[in-house]
Order: C-alpha cells, then structure tokens, then sequence
C-alpha cells in the first residue's frame, strides 16, 4: 500500500450536520485579479483560502520575476493575461503537470493585442517568458476559440477594460463552461464595467474599474459533494451555509442534478438544505457548463446504480489529470465501467453492482478525484491516495468528514 494515504471507514449512520464548505475559488481569484487592475481599490471579503486563491494572493505581491503558480491552472492563465497587458515582466512557471498544460491560444490571442509573450521551453506549453508590451501594435480584436476552456476566455475579458482601445473579443465555435464566462462580466460589471454580448462577439470599452465591496458566496464545486453523501447516506439532513439563490457560479446546477441522483435542495436563511429523496434509474446531462461536476456525478451514479449519459466532456482531458481516463481507471477498481458511446466526447457510467471493499483510490494529483470518491465510505472501507490533493480547492474537506460522522484515519 503507499505510505500516504487516508483510510475511510464504513459509516452506516445517518447524517445530520452543518457544514461552511470554503468559498468560491473562482469568484476570488477573478475578484484578485480585478482589484489588482483597479489598483487594489476594492474591498473584498470572504476569499477562499484554497492554495489556488493563496498562491494568486501570494503572486500578485510578487516582486520576484520568476512566478511559481504551482498546479494552478486558473493562476496561470490570469497572471499570464495581467502581467502581459500590464507590462509586469516575469517567468510563470509551475509543477511538471502544469507544464504539461496548453497554453498557446491565450498567448497567440494576447500577443495579437501588442503583448509580448514567449516560451521558455516548448512551444504551446508553460513556462512562459513576459516582457513590456509594444504599445504602438496594440489593437483591440482578436478571437479565440470558445470550446477549449473558458478561463483564457476570462483572462481576456478582465483586462480587456485597461487596454488603450478596450477589445472587441470573437468567441469562435462552441461556447464550452458559458456560465463562467457570465460570472466574470457580471463580477466586472460589479466594478464598474460596461460590455456588449451579441452572438459570439463580447465588446468592452476602454475604461477603469471602479472599487467595491463584494463578499464571495462559498463554492458550489465543494457542495457537489455534499450531494453525493446526501444521496449515499442511508438518511440525511445536511445545512450547506453561504450559498444563495442568485449565484454567479455555473456549478448552482447541482441543484437541478440533485432530483436525479435523490437530493431535494432547500434554500434556507443561511444557504441550503439537502435531504434524501429517491434517486431515478437513468439520465442523461450536457456538462459542457460545468465541467468540474462531472467526476462527482459519475461516481455517485455509479454507487447507486444509475445509468448515467454524459455529454460535453470536451474538457476534462486537459485539467490536473486527464480526469477522464482517471475516472475510467478507478470506477474499474469497483466493477463500474464508463464507456465511450459517441465520438463527441459522450460517455456512459453504465449500470453495475458496485463492490466497496477497501479499495485504494488514486488521484492523479487532483483533487476532485480525492473529493469524488471519498462519498463511497457510505457503503464500505476506502483508502484515498496522496490525501493532501485536496489543499487545492477545500483545504478541509476532511476535517468536515470527520464532523459529519466519518472515521478518518492518516497514514504517511
């Protein structure tokens, strides 16, 4: 067995908890990066303590050139777009994975503004050398691609406004992960910013962001695996506090894929209410927009024996891990298959009698796959290997587990 890893004991008890999942690391890193542009105007509360929010943190009080953003995939494309436009020279770097992780539409898009960005290494590929804009070159269109991931996308449109002609931005093709991209326009739109959507065309003015006050709801990533104990426990009654109706965050659908899996949602003074319902014995969803739920949806199918149809996968391949094979291989572990059906990126968590029985889980350094798989302690002992993957995202994932009933026992 490998020196480090977690031990879930089987837990057959019902759940009755409150629990402050950590706020959202996409509304903090975004409002980083805004208050930066406004000169650190702003007056923001409530930011996530994930270590992708801390290195963000950490990064932009840099005065060092060269800038690790670690496995931060989302501190990597917004530093990249900052620093370029901004004229703030550095090399971004990260973990052997990170270097791993295209990059080449966001610096083909920024260096066509008049931005000054090259590769250290491979081309296409982090780490990134950025040096002074040329001024005289910048214009103010460029397209990319809307299907491959909304962050280069975001990246653009944040530092769109203090551009000296603002941008015209041409989303090309599909739109992949759109709600992310409405959470940045509304959050800039928080800050004083002004901006057309028509079509595939986004058009923001040049202009200054204005500072605010803003409070950022806690991640509803985090919650998605509240849901899945919901569904798994054999009753529930679980208080997820922070979260609110009117949510930025894409991943709000949960409570939508919640009826499908058997969890009613409440909206409460607080945040919300999940309680066990009866799950259906098949479905289908499109996660095109919400990517980052698709590892817990595929493995709480799988537990309960629902034939689940994935759509719009497109992006999962190029994440922490190639979070497709990941699930492939260890759904397996369990007598759980998930097939490919169609070409485009269309999968199947076929139907299956599940076997829990203190199987190890390896997560490929990502921390969705630890968060993923831990619900399935519900129905026999599991191990989670490299347990500390989950820093990224929910420093206290499983100091929550513990208070929610779960026998947790480390081993390193």
């Amino acid at each position: 067995m490998s020196e480090n890893f977690i031990l879930l004991h089987r837990l057959q008890q019902p759940i009755q908890v409150a629990i402050l999942p950590p706020s959202s690391k996409s509304e903090s890193n975004r409002a980083l990066i805004i208050d930066a542009l406004s000169g650190h105007a702003c007056n923001l509360k409530n930011l996530s303590n994930a270590r992708d929010t801390q290195t963000m943190i950490r990064l932009l009080s840099s005065d060092e050139f060269v800038l690790d953003v670690l496995d931060a995939g989302t501190t990597m494309r917004f530093l990249t777009a900052y620093c370029a436009v901004c004229g703030r020279e550095a090399e971004l770097t990260g973990t052997a994975r990170m270097r791993e992780r295209p990059i080449k539409l966001l610096v083909d898009a920024l260096n066509s503004l008049g931005c000054n960005v090259s590769y250290k290494e491979n081309e296409g590929y982090p780490p990134l050398i950025i040096r002074k804009p040329n001024i005289r070159e910048q214009n103010n269109y460029c397209k990319i691609r809307g299907d491959v991931s909304s962050q280069y996308i975001t990246a653009l449109l944040m530092v769109a406004p203090v551009l000296p002609n603002g941008l015209v931005l041409e989303l090309e093709g599909k739109i992949g992960s759109k709600p992310y991209i409405e959470m940045t326009l509304r959050l800039m739109h928080h800050f004083g910013i002004k901006y057309n959507w028509e079509g595939n065309i986004i058009t923001i003015p040049h202009q200054s962001y204005v500072g605010a006050e803003y409070f950022v709801e806690s991640d509803w990533s985090a919650a998605s695996y509240w849901y899945s104990i919901a569904a798994l426990a054999p009753e529930s009654r679980i208080e997820l506090i922070g979260y609110k109706p009117s949510s930025l965050q894409g991943d709000r659908v949960i409570v939508d894929i919640g009826h499908y899996i058997g969890v009613n949602t409440t909206f409460t003074e607080n945040g919300l209410l999940l309680q066990k319902k009866a799950p259906v014995s098949s479905f289908e969803w499109d996660f095109t927009h919400c990517p980052d739920l698709a590892q817990t949806i595929a493995v709480v199918c799988a537990a309960q024996g629902i034939e689940c149809t994935m759509h719009g996968l497109e992006s999962l391949r190029i994440k922490e891990t190639d979070r497709i094979a990941a699930l492939q291989n260890e759904l397996k572990k369990f007598n759980i298959e998930m097939i490919e059906i169609e070409k485009d990126h269309t999968y199947k968590v076929c139907k299956g009698h599940i076997n829990v029985s203190n199987q190890m889980v390896h997560t490929y350094h990502d921390h969705r796959m630890a968060m993923a798989f831990a619900p399935l302690a519900l129905l026999g002992d599991i191990c989670i290997h490299d347990p500390e993957v989950v820093n990224k995202s929910y420093p206290h994932f499983w100091n929550d587990l513990s208070k929610s009933g779960f026998m947790v026992s480390y081993n390193k």
